[in-house]
């Protein structure tokens, strides 16, 4: 990781006046309660539909609006959380322009070019820029990064996910139907930008493949990519993966992955059960001296605290060490490191830099996906190394 460090702009005793762009499930469940636990003075939300704004903003004595650009013109607004849907590569790039500290949730971007032009907008605006990889900042990853740097010999990184639909995850927060009085002007406009960023990233990939790119590895996957450098692991550039039961349809197909990266072997499996009754997820780690269990917390959830296990053995003596945390999550923590880089230019962990890795590898496990469907795909990845020979 290269963390990058960022201009102080509010003096240290300052509150950080702070809003947020999107109201949807993530800024009402997680970030609005969460930013005044962590300290931020949050004043404002952004949502196109003026009902959800306008509830959001009654029930959490908020000032509502339906333009973004409202906040970036603010002058009174130190920071912003970008929690739209699909991609923030525009948000973050107008944000940054506009002299504001970001925190944006994940896909930052889908082509390795946007997170490119992001870095040089960034380094221009002397401000804080970080990314929503919560699971980098929980509580238990620092620990989970030691033990695995002490696993020896041939590693296999095993990662499971069980992916529940919306409802069995959210029931619990009792929000109300999502609206419709959204602009489809703006939606559409926004889907036609991710639709030519997709075509970058993956050619001339069909339909269904694009979508999944989009909605399920960038909206998901890439959470297990960033966890696997937070531990200290090498992220794979290589994949091959097994797609079930298909891309076709409403329903996102179940995903089976492999890859290597030099002594290590990777299996990813990522799983659409949509009546299962929690999302599940856990990173192990199986070595010659011993394994690692990491099982993350689920999101939506405020004070779930996620579980690790440790087991090595000398000889016929073995050990087995369960760890957990107190009852903050990764998403107070990211709020925390978000704020301390604000006040003290602190480096920012989750910074641009490494969700370039993520997307390249994306690119690939889209390119072996592809493969498996007789889809021979050149991707922007492709692209960058064959120019980068050339030179």
């Amino acid at each position: 990781m290269n963390p990058v460090k960022a201009t102080p702009t509010v003096p240290q005793e300052g509150s950080v006046r702070t809003a947020i762009i999107g109201a949807g499930t993530i800024s009402q469940s997680v970030h609005i309660p969460l930013l005044r636990r962590a300290g931020f003075t949050l004043t404002t939300v952004c949502d196109l539909s003026p009902s959800r704004v306008a509830e959001v903003a009654a029930l959490f004595g908020l000032t509502g609006v339906t333009d973004p650009d409202e906040i970036l013109n603010d002058p009174s607004i130190d920071a912003v959380i970008i929690a739209t849907p699909g991609s923030h590569a525009d948000l973050t790039a107008r944000a940054l322009r506009a002299g504001k500290h970001v925190l944006a949730e994940k896909p930052l971007a889908l082509t390795i070019a946007e997170v490119e032009e992001l870095e040089r907008i960034h380094a221009a605006s002397g401000r804080v820029a970080q990314v929503g990889y919560m699971k980098m900042y929980d509580p238990l990853t620092a620990r989970a990064r030691r033990e695995a740097a002490g696993l020896t010999g041939n590693k296999l990184v095993r990662i499971t996910v069980a992916h529940p639909d919306d409802r069995p995850q959210i029931d619990h927060l009792r929000m109300a139907i999502p609206p419709r009085d959204a602009s489809m002007d703006v939606i559409n406009a926004a889907n036609a930008y991710e639709d030519a960023r997709v075509a970058e990233a993956l050619g001339d990939a069909p339909a269904p493949l694009a979508n999944y790119y989009k909605n399920v590895l960038n909206g998901s996957v890439v959470h297990e990519f960033s966890l696997i450098r937070a531990l200290g692991l090498e992220l794979p550039t290589e994949w091959s993966a097994e797609i079930f039961p298909s891309l076709e349809g409403s329903a996102p197909a179940s995903l089976l992955a492999t890859a290597a990266a030099r002594d290590t072997r990777y299996i990813l499996s990522w799983n659409w059960v949509p009546d299962y009754p929690e999302y599940d997820e856990e990173l192990s780690i199986l070595a010659s001296n011993g394994r690692l269990s990491y099982r993350l917390a689920k999101p939506y959830l405020l004070e779930e605290r996620s579980v690790l296990n440790v087991q090595l053995h000398d000889g016929l003596e073995r050990r087995s060490t369960t760890y957990t945390e107190g009852y903050e999550t990764g998403f107070l923590r990211q709020l925390d490191a978000f704020k301390n880089s604000i006040l003290t230019g602190a480096p920012v962990e989750a910074g641009f830099a490494d969700v370039k890795k993520d997307i390249e590898s994306l690119q690939r496990l889209a390119q072996a996906i592809g493969r498996g469907l007789g889809v021979e795909l050149i991707t922007e990845a492709d692209r960058r190394a064959t120019e980068e020979a050339a030179r």
